[in-house]
């Protein structure tokens, strides 16, 4: 089970440094995260005093009532990772972008990275270069 967060691409930015973190969840939780039932492109992580949490991952529980499938959770981290990231954060002006989600043995995994959220131009001009280097693959592809 691997679940991607491919918005997070084309929003940020990315710097390549990025933590491994366990995320805490619910028996149900757990159960439909292996299913593969889990969106995160809507996510964010906030350091909230010393410790992370990952807020408004969608993970939908079937068969249980009066459940916030939108509910805050809490990353498991050591605290050298927690300063680390929160120096980071405040150096560098950045953000922690859930990446993926997946599974370690029997253990559920969240993958993060730090990024800088892209303005609108730079989100255009990136729509642009994909365009256009798709458009050159094409022509080689038509002359070989």
């Amino acid at each position: 089970m691997n679940i991607a967060n491919k918005k997070a691409k084309f929003g940020y930015e990315l710097t390549g440094e990025g933590l491994e973190a366990g995320i805490s969840l619910m028996g149900a939780e757990a159960k439909s995260v292996r299913e593969g039932r889990v969106d995160i492109s809507q996510s964010v992580i906030r350091v909230l005093g010393d410790e992370v949490y990952l807020i408004n991952a969608n993970i939908p529980v079937s068969g249980v009532q009066k459940y916030d499938s939108t509910r805050p959770r809490k990353l498991l981290m050591h605290k050298g990772e927690i300063l680390s990231l929160i120096t980071k954060m405040k150096q560098k002006r950045l953000q922690i972008v859930p990446l993926r989600v997946y599974n370690k043995g029997r253990l559920i995994k969240l993958y993060l990275e730090l990024g800088r959220g892209k303005r609108k131009f730079e989100k255009k001009e990136s729509i642009k270069r994909r365009d256009m280097n798709r458009d050159i693959e094409k022509e080689l592809k038509g002359s070989v």
